[in-house]
């Protein structure tokens, strides 16, 4: 929270220091720097096309000999530091770029901190670029901002790159709608893409718990006085988790109590969440990748194959470009990286487990830079667009023209009896045969041998034996490959089941089995919700004893099991507290369920049910990584 000194003092800096446009400088050029080039820092009030005037900080290159382009982020986490003449810490990735020289912007997006007007999550696409119309969403607060820094900041080439991380990458992405002539590069970086899909919030619908609370616990509260700039937060309540997550979500009970218990109606977002259960028009609305279009700028879709937080979002957003007809210019990376991984550090390792490449370095340097080189000072190397995609496993890096590759091929692995793993499929007879477990909400299976306080990001590839261990968790396993298996692109599973309630939950996990440690790791993970199996707007129950199908979709992927090794898939009903528990009692809105409502049921899931890998048929030749980018070996 800013205090009322320090807004003072830059309302009045900005008052004395008035330029045209309605565009106020708020502080006074510093005289000390952090970059490693020389850097001037200005700051201005830049006005929307309905009046409203977003707080932004630009530092420019002191070397006026020639001109520069713009690389600019919009955030909703504030563009510290606000008192004049203090300079930011430049994130570690554009470094690079820095040294050479650009004209790096920092926002404050509409509603947050020091930016006038009201805030709004992931704010519906629905305005417009157009001659007097004066409705707003992001992408024409980019639009007006853009227009503004290019006729008023001096020694500029009018072009302009927008880079963003999470949140930030949501505004990224959401520029390139009907993108301004000046904008040429967008580098959308793990963006919030749908929230309800597959990002951070929910999963295919299942509320992810433990993000979901924390993070609107920190981020949610509304300004207490929402025309006092800077005065964004509320005091947060405290939520007593301790040491063990998984008791205290348990203790806490229905999703109702965390409303009642703590945000009490002061967190819209979470009021947004209760009232609307299912994939609606509130959340469509929100879906990015529903709403990009016109994109007229080279893209950088990132992301992380380890990404707790928006695995989702990269390839849904790239995706919709493509579909929108623009691919010549449509690139996607994604690396073995934990969330924003890539952004700094060497990412030579996950976990326990070591890649031999200094992978993040490696990015930054030989990608990203290059990309933002090309495309706003035709310089460097032409940029080849395309794919880019680290194969976990035999851990390279392989480029592809299209995703998933040409030569992925989906192969089924059926759920068989005896709890084998097995590409052949089984007969009519077998087929109806089940294997059965009781799942219990008063009970649920953790998604995590540890369950600290805050999700742990390394359950993406950890150890799975603690979950092979538990009774309702059901196990298959193929026998040890003959020969090295590599999948790239979509999993899905689709299950036969039957369950005594009206709701189930079903996880389905894809895992490698070293052989001789036996050690269980967890390649690819999802939850799907049955209620939904037919359609995300409208949900069903389930009839009890009736033979029902359900398709899970799991994130993409790129993995290369080794000879010798297993395939290993998991099944079970719960994975707590990561995902809300399902009452597995059909209500119409779980977020209101009461105690009554969780109820234990049995569940048999038929030896018909299979998980449909994209088996690569031959793989790419490895991209050349240089010697200085090399860690030690794993």
């Amino acid at each position: 929270m800013r205090t009322s000194f320090t807004l003072a003092l830059l309302t009045l800096l900005a008052l004395i220091a008035g330029v045209s446009s309605n565009a106020l400088p708020v502080d006074t050029p510093a005289s000390h720097f952090d970059f490693k080039a020389s850097y001037t820092r200005s700051s201005y009030y830049i006005p929307m096309r309905d009046g409203i005037r977003l707080y932004t900080t630009v530092y420019a290159p002191k070397d006026e000999s020639c001109k520069w382009p713009f690389l600019m982020l919009r955030t909703p986490y504030g563009i510290d530091p606000y008192t004049p003449g203090d300079y930011t810490d430049p994130d570690e990735s554009l470094l690079p770029m820095l040294r050479e020289g650009y004209i790096m912007v920092e926002q404050d997006v509409r509603g947050r901190y020091f930016s006038e007007g009201e805030f709004d999550d992931v704010k519906p696409m629905a305005a417009r670029v157009h001659a007097g119309n004066r409705a707003t969403d992001e992408s024409t607060d980019t639009y007006d901002t853009i227009e503004w820094l290019i006729k008023s900041i001096p020694n500029n080439n009018g072009r302009v790159g927008v880079w963003g991380i999470s949140y930030p990458g949501f505004y990224a992405a959401a520029a390139g709608n009907n993108s301004h002539p000046a904008l040429r590069a967008i580098a959308p970086q793990a963006p919030v893409s749908d929230w309800f899909m597959g990002d951070d919030d929910h999963h295919n619908g299942c509320l992810f718990l433990m993000d979901t609370v924390r993070f609107f616990n920190d981020f949610g509260r509304p300004r207490s006085d929402k025309h006092a700039l800077g005065d964004n937060y509320l005091p947060q309540a405290d939520l007593h988790i301790g040491a063990d997550a998984y008791k205290y979500y348990l203790v806490l009970g229905p999703l109702k109590n965390v409303d009642a218990n703590y945000f009490r109606g002061e967190i819209q977002h979470w009021t947004d969440i209760i009232n609307h259960p299912d994939f609606d028009s509130f959340w469509q609305a929100r879906s990015l990748p529903l709403h990009l279009k016109n994109v007229r700028c080279p893209t950088l879709f990132v992301g992380g194959w380890y990404d707790a937080e928006d695995k989702y979002g990269p390839v849904a957003d790239w995706e919709a470009v493509k579909r929108d007809g623009h691919s010549d210019a449509n690139s996607l990376v994604i690396g073995p990286w934990s969330h924003g991984g890539w952004s700094g550090g060497d990412g030579a390792s996950f976990g326990d487990e070591t890649f031999g490449i200094n992978t993040s370095r490696w990015f930054r340097e030989r990608l990203y830079k290059l990309f933002f080189d090309y495309y706003l000072k035709d310089k460097g190397g032409e940029f080849m667009p395309g794919v880019t995609v680290y194969s976990t496993g035999i851990n390279q890096f392989w480029r592809f023209s299209n995703w998933p590759p040409a030569g992925s091929r989906p192969t089924s692995f059926y759920l068989a009896s005896n709890h084998a793993l097995t590409t052949h499929s089984a007969s009519k007879d077998v087929a109806r045969e089940f294997d059965t477990y009781v799942s219990d909400p008063a009970n649920p299976v953790p998604y995590d041998a540890q369950t600290p306080t805050r999700r742990r990001s390394e359950y993406l590839n950890d150890d799975q034996r603690f979950a092979s261990a538990r009774p309702d968790v059901l196990t298959y396993q193929s026998e040890p490959l003959p020969a090295d298996t590599t999948i790239a692109g979509k999993i899905t599973a689709d299950l036969r089941f039957s369950a005594t309630g009206t709701d189930a939950d079903f996880i389905v996990k894809v895992i490698d089995v070293a052989p001789d440690s036996g050690y269980q790791r967890m390649v690819r993970a999802d939850v799907m919700r049955t209620r939904w199996r037919e359609s995300f707007s409208k949900p069903i129950a389930i009839t009890p004893g009736k033979t029902t199908q359900v398709t899970v979709n799991l994130n993409d992927v790129c993995h290369t099991f080794f000879k010798g090794h297993r395939i290993m898939v998991q099944v079970q009903s719960s994975w707590f507290p990561l995902v809300d528990r399902n009452p597995q009692t059909f209500v119409p809105n779980i977020y209101k369920a009461d105690e009554k409502d969780f109820q234990k049921e049995t569940i048999r899931i038929f030896h018909s049910s299979r998980v449909v890998l994209p088996v690569l048929e031959s793989l790419p030749r490895a991209i050349p990584v240089e010697e200085k980018y090399l860690s030690a070996h794993p």
